[in-house]
């Protein structure tokens, strides 16, 4: 595999962050960067357009995020390896995660080596978990805690129906969240109808602590 060249696409919302990690795979001879993606929705169609074989992925991203965007790669490109970098640590995120097929989950403190590690180990059919998470995340997946009455809601939803979620969760209009989604305004009222009803929230506001207390969306300082 030393002398075949493995492509990588980087999908993070912080400019920065994509260029830190171009910078640092540009160091290894057989890994090279075919694209990025600053939101999870660009992810998705840039992925399907590349299929590349390996995808960094953040879980904060706007428009539509980490864990949905991964859902969707995994399914529309089964061979790519998906290797998450997060901020964040919490067991729904892992375990989600790795319900999806993802091959790696790294925290941003994590070393270059450790993602350069990330990347052969998910090529070679393997799971790499940063290691300052590892011992938490093998007992807390092994034990396969039971999911939180959120959670269990939350896993009601079809694909649509989170994507809509985390629109309105981020503020946007009916009106924005149909130019988005490529759907008419009645449908979109038509899905956010069904969200309240299988999340059993009454309003917009409960709908984006929801959101919040499940990672759906951060909050901005």
């Amino acid at each position: 595999m030393s002398d075949e060249v493995v492509t990588v696409f980087l999908a993070d919302d912080h400019t920065v962050v994509r260029q830190g990690l171009a910078k640092l795979l540009e160091g290894e001879l057989n890994l090279r960067v075919v694209g990025e993606a600053e939101n999870g929705r660009e992810a998705v169609l840039k992925v399907s357009e590349l299929r590349p074989e390996v995808v960094l992925m953040d879980i904060a991203m706007p428009l539509l995020n980490g864990i949905e965007a991964t859902r969707q790669i995994k399914k529309n490109c089964p061979q790519t390896k998906v290797i998450i970098l997060s901020m964040h640590s919490h067991d729904r995120y892992i375990n989600e995660l790795f319900r999806l097929g993802a091959s790696g989950y790294l925290l941003k403190d994590a070393s270059g080596s450790d993602v350069v590690k990330a990347i052969h180990a998910a090529l070679n059919g393997g799971t790499y978990l940063s290691p300052s998470i590892s011992r938490r995340v093998v007992e807390s997946y092994v034990s396969l805690k039971k999911r939180s009455p959120q959670e269990d809601l939350y896993s009601k939803l079809s694909d649509r129906e989170r994507e809509v979620l985390q629109l309105i969760a981020e503020g946007r209009s009916t009106r924005e969240v149909s130019e988005i989604l490529y759907i008419s305004s009645s449908t979109v009222k038509t899905h956010r109808t069904n969200i309240m009803e299988k999340l059993q929230i009454t309003n917009t506001p409960q709908l984006i602590q929801f959101a919040i207390r499940l990672g759906i969306v951060d909050i901005q300082p």
